[in-house]
């Protein structure tokens, strides 16, 4: 027998979860399926820029998260191989001006954000499985899926069906929604380390030294999440038995001595490496079916904005489901618009933040010494981090033009000269 829901979630991490949280508590019947029986570390999902914190407290989950565990940093500190470290220590960001009432970005253990978040959907009355298999979904009119549960197989309908799986999205395939990407711009690898106690817990990092770049995100008591960026043609770099002790190495900088602390921590998960890129989608709906989070594309990691985007997807679909009964396609093209041009101005964010400190060479070196002193005499240079930090609508279109990227890069004094 084929049981009948409001909305059937593929998809119990982090989106799927707020999402199915939100729409129950709104008294609506929904269906939330995961694959997974366990949550792992997929190295990604653990830092909630400031705007993103905003989202979860709109939605209410901001002190269950603390409760959990979110760790808070306070300040960001940019360290280069063409100034001395005691030069970038002295010009800390606060990381408590973006956003009203916010102290700054969120960090979480992305297996330990999932559960408490899978846990909430309970709470709310959802109907939640793990280690479910998805066998057929089919959108239009009359949205229904087949999947395999403990052995047993079953069907439901539902009124909506969204798309919370992630990258390789069975609905968005079930939908025939094309999936746009650009290509890769260098390779991104991570690891979460304990054990780091010398490494400032309030402080996060980036830096650029030689052929590699880092970012580090403390999560508090010793343990840091940290991210490197290095070239596509060293793709297999760390691969091996000796690749995350090699990568840690890799974070011993001149310009950064704290590093030390990175390098001589102790693996505390897996070190997964992986191509960076943007993908976006034109319209992440259908008859009967909508996507969130990367289901329905993503930004480049190098901002490090993925869970900032989906807990503001989940905000958007569930407050437009919540206001009418009638969840056609027209109730959700104000969220295609927002997101479309949200992730267009993300886009942007993330091509200027990987030319600047994902490119190694004389030549790269030279464009990161240019902007630091540049952008220390005129901060309006480097207000892309605006976009990453507070939300890509906070500044005026013009800062997303191809005359603002020459200005960033240095190209317009260059071609001027």
């Amino acid at each position: 027998m084929s049981k009948n829901y409001d909305l059937i979630i593929v998809g119990g991490g982090i989106g799927g979860s707020a999402l199915a949280t939100t729409v129950a508590k709104a008294g609506r019947n929904v269906l939330l399926l995961e694959k997974s029986a366990v949550y792992e570390d997929h190295v990604r999902g653990e830092w909630i820029a400031p705007w993103g914190v905003a989202e979860t407290k709109r939605l209410d989950f901001y002190d269950t998260l603390v409760a959990a565990g979110g760790h808070h940093v306070a300040r960001h500190v940019t360290y280069d191989e063409t100034r001395a470290p005691e030069e970038a220590d002295a010009m800390p960001l606060p990381l408590d001006m973006f956003v009203p009432d916010v102290p700054g970005p969120l960090c979480i253990g992305h297996p330990k954000h999932c559960q408490t978040l899978f846990n909430e959907a309970v709470r709310a009355g959802a109907t939640a499985l793990r280690g479910v298999n998805v066998t057929k979904i089919e959108t239009g009119k009359n949205p229904r899926i087949a999947y395999e549960h403990e052995g047993e197989a079953h069907e439901a309908t539902a009124r909506l069906i969204a798309g919370a799986d992630g990258r390789a999205s069975a609905v968005r395939a079930a939908c025939a929604i094309e999936l746009h990407q650009d290509k890769p711009h260098h390779m991104f690898g991570g690891l979460l380390v304990e054990g780091a106690d010398g490494w400032d817990a309030t402080k996060q990092a980036i830096g650029t030294e030689g052929d590699f770049a880092f970012l580090a995100f403390p999560q508090g008591d010793g343990r840091v999440r940290v991210y490197g960026s290095y070239s596509l043609n060293e793709r297999r770099r760390f691969a091996g038995e000796d690749g995350p002790r090699a990568f840690l190495e890799a974070f011993r900088m001149n310009c950064a001595p704290d590093n030390k602390y990175l390098a001589e921590a102790r693996p505390a998960g897996p070190l997964l490496s992986y191509f960076n890129n943007d993908s976006w989608t034109d319209e992440p709906f259908t008859e009967g079916a909508v996507l969130i989070g990367d289901a329905a594309g993503w930004n480049d990691p190098i901002n490090g904005l993925g869970l900032s985007i989906t807990y503001r997807d989940v905000r958007i679909v569930s407050d437009l489901l919540k206001k009418s009964d009638e969840w056609s396609p027209a109730l959700l093209q104000p969220y295609a618009e927002e997101r479309f041009e949200r992730m267009r101005r993300l886009r942007f964010a993330g091509q200027l933040q990987a030319s600047l400190d994902a490119e190694f060479g004389e030549e790269a070196r030279e464009r990161r010494r240019n902007y630091h002193e540049r952008s220390a005499a005129d901060p309006a240079i480097g207000s892309h981090a605006f976009a990453i930090m507070a939300g890509p609508e906070t500044l005026p279109p013009e800062m997303f033009t191809e005359e603002h990227r020459a200005r960033v890069l240095g190209l317009a004094a260059e071609e001027n000269a």
